[in-house]
């Protein structure tokens, strides 16, 4: 059997799930709820998106997220 995602994990997921209000809300939250850098947690977030066990927690989520950073790559 897989192991688990760990909380902090299911927690960054749970932030992507949220739909935030304007500029630096989301920002603010990453800071005030996980304790975490954007940067850190953008770092944390990407690599999740290749991790199959995030996959297996929140599908959707993961797979918008993966089509997101496809077509950003894209326009590169």
């Amino acid at each position: 059997m897989e192991a688990e995602l760990e909380e902090r994990e299911r927690a960054v997921l749970a932030l992507e799930r949220r739909g935030f209000p304007g500029p630096g809300a989301k920002e603010r939250a990453i800071r005030e709820e996980l304790d975490l850098s954007p940067v850190r947690y953008y770092q944390l977030l990407n690599a999740l998106l290749d991790d199959p066990r995030a996959l297996a927690h929140d599908p959707v989520t993961v797979n918008r997220l993966r089509r997101v950073r496809e077509a950003r790559r894209a326009e590169r």
